[in-house]
């Protein structure tokens, strides 16, 4: 039997009722209703709604990360940046809940966090590579809003593609001179 955990309709609903309502307004109750499940059951797995909401979150970030094409690594995370930015759930998150990613910004990794540095880690061979690409990637997510007006995002986005690919080229001559 698989677990509701990882229920796509328990988790659908509580994609759809953020959307709808953001996370504050979200209730357990509003997700039950929704996924046509008992309040009860939600209850047996998950405590709060922030802890089904982090569980919805992975779902839907790793599926972005999941779809990009890591033969090109510098544009699969230029793509992942903008697939995340355009989410609608992080879009929502964002605009009405932004609090609720502190936690992963300042205290601790979260499960996509641990996913993307999968990811990275093998596109990159290199575990510090990967952590100073998605700390990089990180920003442009984050603070990209407040950098708009005469850039757009499209203009960052190039900015972050040339970051990127100077930084690697640094790294790989300084590696190759390294290994001498």
């Amino acid at each position: 039997m698989t677990s509701i955990r990882h229920n796509d309709g328990v988790l659908d609903a509580a994609r759809d009722c953020v959307l709808a309502y953001g996370v504050r307004r979200t209730t357990l109750t509003d997700v039950a209703r929704r996924a046509g499940v008992s309040r009860m059951t939600l209850y047996r797995r998950w405590p709060d709604v922030r802890t089904l909401v982090a569980d919805v979150m992975t779902r839907e970030w790793v599926r972005v990360i999941a779809e990009l094409d890591m033969s090109d690594p510098v544009r699969a995370v230029v793509a992942g940046v903008r697939g995340l930015r355009a989410h609608p759930l992080w879009r929502k998150i964002v605009e009405a809940d932004p609090e609720l990613l502190l936690p992963y910004l300042l205290d601790r990794r979260g499960a996509t966090h641990e996913a993307v540095l999968e990811v990275l880690e093998r596109g990159f061979g290199d575990p510090r590579r990967a952590r100073a690409v998605l700390l990089v990637a990180q920003s442009f997510l984050l603070s990209a809003p407040t950098m708009l007006g005469p850039v757009t995002a499209d203009d960052l986005d190039d900015e972050l593609t040339a970051l990127l690919e100077g930084y690697l080229d640094r790294r790989e001559s300084r590696d190759r001179r390294e290994s001498r």
